[in-house]
């Protein structure tokens, strides 16, 4: 079966990106696929949760739980020479991958890396002993990256699971840059005082998985379709973009089913596909 493929990618989206750069009003969002979003905003550029590799692919390939990819890369991250912040949600390698990250750090001599902190130790052992890189955050703690303003929330993947020191291991992003506020899950299910956590930070948008919670799939679950939909109306975001799906064929969603519950509850939401800019304006 032929890959899903993308909406633009490699020399086309990069020049999609520059192109843009300059632009004063307004922010805008790439998704690259997976969780990994792309955000500009006044020629600075924050990286959620990238994966851009086959690493994945190929460590399962000859296993009983085989990593099939869907959908086509959009770019080589070595290419991506313009990002000021990258993150990881938490320590599995769609949100945490070294042939990702690795060349992102080459290209980008400056680039600030935000982490929970509780993940410190093994974010150094994947990323080659670079323990000492990462901006290390909890939840409830606040860190300002370049002109970018970073909140920490729990995630529950499955559970919020806290380390010896009660730091989360699972974590979420609230974002703020401007006049704008962003959500990204990084990957979660709803947890109790998820909604009370979230609404007071008045989202503009929110970045949401759908894969859903199935434990025959043998991997920690996330929201599905209907639970994000509603998750997104529950704390008052602006716009919806569902993430998590279409790269590996054993852990999907269609998000056909997303925009159905979307409509259910009202959710003000944005499909992307890959390597696709959706724009904010003031």
């Amino acid at each position: 079966m032929p890959l899903i493929p993308a909406f633009q990618k490699d020399k086309t989206l990069l020049a999609d990106i520059h192109r843009t750069a300059t632009k004063p009003d307004g922010f805008r969002i790439w998704w690259l696929g997976q969780s990994g979003f792309l955000i500009q905003f006044q020629g600075k550029h924050l990286l959620f949760d990238p994966y851009l590799s086959d690493s994945l692919t190929r460590k399962y390939a000859t296993t009983d739980k085989p990593h099939t990819r869907m959908s086509e890369l959009v770019i080589d991250p070595a290419k991506l020479n313009m990002v000021a912040v990258v993150t990881s949600s938490h320590n599995h390698t769609d949100h945490l991958d070294a042939e990702t990250l690795l060349p992102l750090f080459s290209a980008n001599p400056n680039l600030q890396f935000i982490i929970p902190e509780a993940n410190r130790a093994f974010v150094g052992e994947r990323l080659n002993g670079r323990a000492d890189l990462p901006v290390g955050l909890n939840d409830g703690e606040t860190a300002e990256v370049a002109g970018f303003t970073f909140h920490g929330v729990p995630a529950a993947h499955n559970q919020t699971e806290r380390d010896e020191a009660g730091r989360c291991r699972y974590m979420g992003f609230v974002v703020k840059f401007g006049p704008y506020t962003v959500y990204h899950s990084g990957d979660t299910l709803w947890y109790e005082g998820i909604v009370e956590t979230l609404k007071p930070f008045n989202v503009d948008v929110a970045f949401l998985p759908i894969n859903g919670n199935r434990p025959e799939r043998r991997v920690a679950g996330n929201l599905n379709a209907e639970e994000a939909a509603r998750l997104g109306r529950e704390i008052g975001a602006k716009l919806v973009i569902p993430h998590h799906y279409d790269l590996f064929k054993f852990n999907t969603e269609d998000p056909a089913e997303f925009v159905r519950w979307a409509g259910e509850y009202g959710t003000p939401y944005r499909v992307l596909r890959l390597g696709e800019r959706y724009e904010i304006l003031d």
